[in-house]
């Protein structure tokens, strides 16, 4: 009890304080820092009218500065209603200094008389990078501070950019979940990084979501430091036993790397510029050893993991022809998918119906867990007093390595002689409409009018007869003739590629609309080239590799377009360039590069001519 209540007041030293009148007190500084790097520690409190802040003892680090106090106000005016806020900043920075992992307590600051506390803070100081010049991380980026200085041309080792493959367990049971981590390390400037993955022969895989916001961390590895994130997670189910291979993986990575400019002056003022280098970089196969389970019980329902079982039912006394329905939950973590539902044993003479399985399954770090829904319908016919067994479940428990059986209740069922009716009940459960049932199952007799043909009376050698031949003859002529004239017109690609060109650039147009609004950046731009390039190829019938601004030009104004279209294309395509590494806001850079190609392939569409 005592540890609880200590765990307890841990956790609540590690959230922000709140004061009665909604003040906050936040501190903010780098989960991960390197020895000997300078940092910012913060103090943000979410008013003005404060007084007497108390800062905590630092231990582990050097104060260099502060604190210096901020103020910030803001004032905002939406439909019509006005909204301010104000803060006041504390802030400290601060050199690491041994490795390890330190802890900085909370601050204090008086609000309207009131303490209010802020949240604590864990920091791991690194040791520093043996890499010379490379000795600081650049947190935000995915590259550290000398793979902004590298030049363009210097060799990527696979030192300074490579990924591992981890299994969380190399030697397991057939069945048994596995963890699959792709892992990227970083020290040069990572932009893209694409992958096909192969086929998981043995295996059956479930991908984990990952946030689509990757944040970087910082990692000391083999006497470096690097930008770290996890790429891809996978749950295995091993489907076979013996040595089964997951195997090496090829990703394709885009490194940007700094130009320096022959010009002294330029280099001064604008420090060069970048460009894109591509890596392969090759992930490592991954070796799993898969034991077979022991000898399996006859009523083994191909479960491995941890369960548990419980069991309903709707009624213990009905009427003949009422619905009985048993429903059995199985919760647990393992191999969810693979079970195989559980038998419930019915008496002999009652209808049972198909189970209806219902499945709610979650995918994370820990494999795949949650809930399985059965439930069994059946139809009771005569009357008596019945008894339906305990349903049993039989699986193999990984912890105890052994065969564990779960066992439901017994139902005693009181059957009693009535007009019971369970049409609707079936409905529901089948999702199909019941035959109507009368009296003792007689079956509904369908009325209507019957029309009879006179004896001796054929078909043979009528008009409905000869009309049968014709029309399919005439329609296959007609489809001949369509066809040939089709494939004569597709015969030429060029001018098959010229009509569909606008159709082409259109979807990839909406295409890239989609990755606008879900905020890919790179994957937008990438999507808009292949349009406008796609298009003038497609349009002019010329290669995509043989394509440049300058022939460009050149073949827009061989084809009669007019001057001002042919500078609002090519713009478009300096625009497209331009904003993929531009600063500034990025959305609004997105929305104004779409718009101008959608106006430029407008405009192309309308002027080029054949």
């Amino acid at each position: 009890m005592r540890k609880l209540i200590f765990l307890l007041l841990l956790v609540i030293a590690a959230l922000p304080m709140q004061a009665k009148n909604g003040a906050t007190l936040t501190a903010d500084a780098p989960e991960v820092v390197v020895s000997g790097d300078q940092f910012r520690l913060t103090f943000t409190v979410n008013t003005q009218k404060v007084k007497d802040f108390l800062a905590p003892s630092i231990k582990g680090f050097d104060v260099l500065m502060g604190p210096t106090r901020s103020q910030q106000s803001s004032t905002q005016i939406i439909n019509g209603k006005v909204s301010s806020s104000s803060s006041i900043t504390y802030t400290y920075i601060l050199m690491a200094g041994k490795e390890g992992t330190y802890t900085i307590p909370a601050a204090s600051i008086e609000v309207d008389g009131e303490k209010v506390f802020s949240n604590a803070l864990t920091i791991k100081v690194l040791p520093p990078d043996q890499t010379a010049g490379n000795s600081q991380a650049n947190q935000g980026g995915g590259g550290s501070s000398s793979s902004r200085g590298q030049i363009a041309g210097s060799r990527i080792t696979d030192k300074d950019l490579f990924i591992t493959a981890t299994a969380s367990k190399t030697t397991v049971y057939e069945q048994e979940a596995i963890l699959l981590t792709y892992k990227v390390y970083t020290s040069v400037n990572l932009r893209q990084l694409m992958e096909d993955m192969p086929d998981m022969k043995g295996f059956q895989m479930q991908e984990i979501q990952l946030p689509q916001q990757k944040q970087y961390s910082m990692e000391h590895y083999n006497g470096r430091n690097y930008n770290t994130i996890i790429w891809r997670q996978y749950v295995l189910f091993p489907q076979q036993t013996g040595k089964l291979e997951i195997p090496a993986v090829t990703f394709d990575g885009v490194v940007a790397q700094q130009t320096i400019s022959d010009d002294p002056f330029d280099a001064f003022f604008n420090g060069g510029g970048y460009i894109e280098v591509k890596k392969k970089i090759v992930a490592p196969k991954v070796v799993i050893n898969v034991k077979p389970l022991p000898v399996k019980p006859a009523n083994f329902s191909g479960g491995v993991g941890e369960f548990t079982m419980t069991s309903s039912i709707n009624a213990k006394e009905v009427k003949t022809n009422d619905a009985v329905t048993i429903k059995l939950t199985i919760k647990g973590a393992g191999n969810m998918k693979l079970i195989t539902s559980p038998e419930v044993k019915f008496p002999e003479d009652f209808e049972v119906y198909d189970p209806k399985v219902t499945n709610n399954f979650d995918v994370s770090r820990a494999g795949l867990s949650g809930t399985q829904t059965i439930e069994y319908l059946a139809i009771p016919r005569h009357a008596g007093n019945f008894t339906i067994p305990p349903v049993e479940f039989v699986y193999f428990d990984l912890k105890s390595q052994s065969y564990k059986t779960l066992k439901t209740e017994a139902y005693d069922l009181k059957v009693e002689k009535g007009k019971g009716n369970a049409d609707q009940v079936i409905a529901d459960f089948t999702n199909k409409e019941n035959v109507k049932v009368l009296g003792q199952d007689v079956r509904f007799i369908k009325l209507g009018d019957t029309t009879l043909t006179p004896k001796g009376e054929v078909f043979f050698g009528t008009m409905g007869y000869w009309l049968g031949y014709l029309i399919p003859f005439i329609v296959f002529v007609a489809l001949v003739v369509f066809f040939r004239k089709q494939a004569a017109e597709n015969a030429n690609v060029a001018k098959v590629k010229t009509k569909k060109a606008n159709k082409v650039a259109t979807k990839r147009m909406k295409l890239a609309g989609k990755l606008l609004a879900e905020n890919k950046k790179n994957e937008f731009y990438d999507e808009v080239l292949k349009a406008l390039c796609g298009y003038i190829s497609d349009k002019l019938s010329i290669p995509v590799s043989q394509l440049s601004k300058d022939n460009i030009e050149a073949e827009l104004t061989k084809h009669g377009v007019a001057e001002d279209v042919t500078k609002t294309f090519i713009n478009a395509l300096n625009e497209c360039e331009f904003a993929r590494y531009a600063p500034g806001d990025e959305n609004e850079a997105m929305d104004k590069v779409y718009a101008t190609s959608v106006d430029a392939i407008g405009k192309m569409e309308n002027s080029i001519k054949h």
